[in-house]
């Protein structure tokens, strides 16, 4: 029975697609059976993993025409990872979805049918705190909250704290935060410095130990439709993602040792 992590934040340029992108294809190479589910209209995600959005079947087709899910996943180059795509259609699909009955858990609804073949389904958010995140939100276990080491890094997060709290009241009383990351670190910057001290004196035990740096390297891997783990292990993004990969096994006891897992473990000392 797969754990379903949604990424969210309203904010966009925050490193959730990213996030979401290199989680799960660190989690597939340490031997976990992963899909990702594009629920952002951009499908960001369905391209940075090499898949041509305009040529896919896709989540659309779950959440209006009710389509099994099955039908509409690819696998990737990435081990272990799978996708849902996404497409432009996603942005009418907030309308056509108004007036249908359980309109917010449509997403849930498709989810339940494959849950059982992965481990981890992780959903990338569009950035908006509209119905399809609503639906992300009611179909998910926990969300992760990206959080850029930037000076305007706060501004918003208490709106999606606020959007949580009541999808937890009304519609997934299950919801947990599973935790904040913070992305886009610069150690040559002192307020990227005060910035993660803040964070972590507001939000204490749930800020994740891993940081992301950034990294010409994970910019570059969506280019070429990869994740950062096959488009360069050695970089410090692949690294980064790995060690967010482990934590994120860590704090839910599904820690394994695999033979990927050996040979990676060399660069944590880079």
């Amino acid at each position: 029975m797969a754990k379903i992590i949604a990424i969210a934040n309203q904010k966009g340029g925050v490193g959730k697609t990213t996030s979401a992108i290199n989680l799960g294809g660190c989690l597939g190479v340490l031997e976990y059976k992963t899909l990702i589910v594009d629920a952002d209209p951009q499908a960001n995600a369905t391209s940075g993993v090499g898949l041509d959005p305009k040529n896919s079947r896709n989540i659309y087709e779950c959440l209006i025409n009710e389509a099994d899910p099955t039908d509409l996943i690819y696998q990737t180059e990435n081990p272990n990872l799978d996708i849902l795509p996404s497409h432009i259609d996603l942005v009418g699909a907030e309308l056509e979805m108004i007036n249908m009955p359980n309109r917010e858990h449509k997403l849930k609804f498709a989810l339940d049918k494959i849950r059982d073949k992965y481990d981890f389904i992780i959903i990338d958010c569009s950035p908006s705190l509209g119905l399809i995140t609503v639906n992300s939100l009611t179909a998910a276990d926990s969300v992760i909250v990206p959080v850029q080491c930037e000076y305007f890094a706060l501004e918003g997060l208490g709106k999606l704290l606020n959007t949580i709290k009541i999808v937890q009241g009304r519609l997934n009383t299950e919801l947990e935060i599973e935790g904040i990351l913070l992305t886009m670190y610069d150690t040559r910057l002192r307020l990227a410095n005060q910035v993660v001290e803040e964070v972590k004196m507001h939000f204490q035990e749930i800020v994740f130990d891993t940081v992301i740096h950034r990294n010409t390297k994970l910019g570059e891997a969506p280019s070429y439709g990869e994740t950062i783990v096959m488009h360069d292990a050695a970089s410090k993004g692949a690294i980064n993602y790995l060690n967010f990969a482990r934590e994120i096994l860590q704090r839910n006891d599904m820690t394994k040792i695999s033979n990927e897992d050996k040979k990676l473990k060399i660069g944590d000392e880079l």
